[in-house]
């Protein structure tokens, strides 16, 4: 997987090199992004779990370059403040939920993470650009900053259920771990299309994954985790209004 995402971003070059050839644009457009994020944490040793929701928001700018064939190639940055983490699914060895002795409910645990991230992607669009409908893919790199965590839940640390947990859920080294590692990156990819109205401005609906490559526990020998990476679906909205726009009536 890895392997497959460091592929794309070496291809993000070749997509700055078209600009040398297609036809010439000079197109700023900036605005701002809100949207629904589905998220999980790759723990190795492995921790059940079940996607945590949270949101998402911030600014987006947008510089359109050229056109490449039918291809329209731009560039894209965001800055949002974002909430991900993971919600452990507690079960026994026999896929039943675990009761806390002490509640008489079963056991739920769950951490939300803000970070602020930044994702700057190349973006090839085919369609209208001024009034229409426009379909669009784009990937690139994405950093992240943490701020803070949360963790909820309905049960004391010290008195949860080991008996009846399995594996790396009896430990529960998450559960009281600081976040050690507050620089996060990887790789962000989406589909979307967008509406265009020259009066009006751009309106976006998109669908974008995150694979993060880095972790937010430490990972050499000696520590517990060999990975905990980041990893979310985000369903978003993106509202951009013209701020320079190139003078060519043929653009349609």
């Amino acid at each position: 997987m890895r392997k497959i995402l460091l592929s794309i971003l070496a291809f993000l070059p070749v997509v700055g090199a078209f600009s040398q050839v297609g036809e010439y644009r000079r197109e700023l457009a900036v605005g701002v992004n809100g949207g629904y994020m589905m998220s999980n944490v790759g723990f190795n040793p492995d921790i059940p779990q079940t996607n945590l929701g949270g949101f998402t928001g911030g600014f987006t700018v947008r510089y359109t370059c050229e056109k490449y064939f039918k291809s329209i190639c731009a560039l894209v940055g965001e800055v949002n403040i974002s909430q991900v983490g993971w919600k452990e699914d507690i079960q026994t060895v026999d896929d039943l939920p675990v009761i806390n002795e002490y509640t008489g409910l079963p056991e739920n645990y769950q951490r939300r993470l803000t970070y602020v991230q930044v994702p700057m992607m190349a973006r090839l669009g085919w369609g209208r650009e001024r009034k229409g409908m426009q379909f669009f893919f784009q990937a690139g790199p994405q950093v992240g900053f943490f701020l803070s965590d949360k963790a909820t839940s309905n049960f004391e640390y010290d008195k949860r259920n080991k008996a009846d947990r399995v594996g790396a859920m009896r430990d529960a080294v998450q559960d009281t771990l600081d976040i050690q590692r507050k620089f996060d990156y990887g790789i962000a990819a989406g589909l979307g299309l967008e509406y265009s109205h020259p009066k009006v401005g751009h309106f976006m609906l998109e669908g974008r994954y995150y694979y993060g490559l880095g972790d937010i526990f430490n990972n050499s020998k000696r520590d517990y985790f060999g990975r905990s990476n980041i990893g979310s679906i985000v369903v978003k909205l993106t509202y951009l209004f013209d701020i320079v726009k190139t003078n060519n009536p043929k653009i349609k």
